[in-house]
């Protein structure tokens, strides 16, 4: 059982210092949602939205700065923390490019790279960076096997459904496999992780039943799968409200291995804070659940 510092809803100024802060508290890593921008014409329904209109529940100016440029920054100030993407929209990307980005933070973070992946939902997005939106899900199952072709070092090529590699070198490269692991709940991405990934991202479950239940159909594709059991398949897990080392210790019997928290939040520590004094609410959460939640674990 570990657990990832979830890097979202925060000022972007904030992060790099909490990953300094929380280096030696025992957390696994850190999390980082993916967005290009917030488009102010938005047509496109947020695939978890618990609106109405299909809005997403953050606002507008939410930050979310650039995975690739934020892991670099926060692994020359850490030894420890392992840095995943939870989830990066990868198929509204070049292949090339940010198979070069992800293989450059892997190689400089010493391969402390993990990349978590999902389809996407929002078409401004993809429309924005001339992408198709319409085989995005395809895209990324070919995307999978690309990037790890492209990540292996020396002359390397590809032919896929999709993407066609030529005989090329693409430098530096990872000194390990970078793990890639699928985001969502939907029959395609659970398929997609079971099948082709290392393990599976669920974004943030409601209650501990929504969980369990997102956690066994994982499980029973993955039976299904010529995989097996798959020991070394990982599962994340995030769950809202207070830390709850009752429920961690029931979803880990359930197969999940990772837990993505958002300390300040959990507590409540972060209402009405900014600037310096949010900064520290940050790290004083992370402290206490460091003390009152993995501390327990690890006994």
């Amino acid at each position: 059982m570990q657990f990832h510092h979830g890097m979202y809803f925060l000022p972007s100024e904030h992060l790099v210092p909490i990953a300094r802060a929380i280096d030696e508290l025992g957390f696994a890593g850190v999390t980082i949602s993916d967005h290009l921008f917030y488009p102010r014409e938005l047509s496109s329904r947020y695939t978890y939205s618990p609106f109405e209109d299909g809005s997403p529940p953050w606002p507008p100016e939410t930050e979310y700065p650039d995975a690739w440029c934020l892991i670099s920054a926060m692994a020359a100030v850490t030894q420890k923390l392992r840095f995943t993407t939870s989830v990066y929209v990868a198929p509204a990307r070049n292949l090339f490019s940010l198979a070069k980005a992800a293989g450059t933070a892997a190689f400089l973070s010493g391969d402390r790279v993990q990349m978590g992946v999902g389809a996407g939902w929002c078409k401004e997005e993809f429309d924005a960076a001339e992408q198709d939106f319409s085989d995005r899900g395809s895209r990324l199952n070919d995307m999978i096997p690309a990037l790890r072709a492209l990540w292996q070092g020396g002359w390397v090529s590809y032919q896929g459904s999709h993407y066609t590699v030529p005989s090329i070198q693409m430098n530096p490269a990872p000194r390990r496999p970078i793990p890639i692991y699928a985001g969502g709940y939907s029959e395609a991405a659970i398929r997609r992780a079971t099948r082709l990934c290392d393990g599976w991202i669920c974004a943030t479950a409601h209650t501990v039943d929504e969980a369990r239940h997102h956690v066994g159909a994982v499980r029973e594709m993955l039976a299904r799968s010529d995989r097996g059991t798959a020991s070394d398949f990982r599962m994340f897990v995030g769950l809202p409200g207070p830390p709850d080392l009752d429920a961690y210790r029931q979803l880990a019997d359930d197969g999940v291995t990772d837990f993505v928290v958002a300390p300040v939040h959990a507590y409540g520590q972060a209402a009405g804070q900014t600037g310096a004094a949010l900064l520290r609410a940050c790290i004083h959460a992370a402290e206490r659940f460091a003390t009152e939640i993995i501390a327990q674990v690890a006994e």
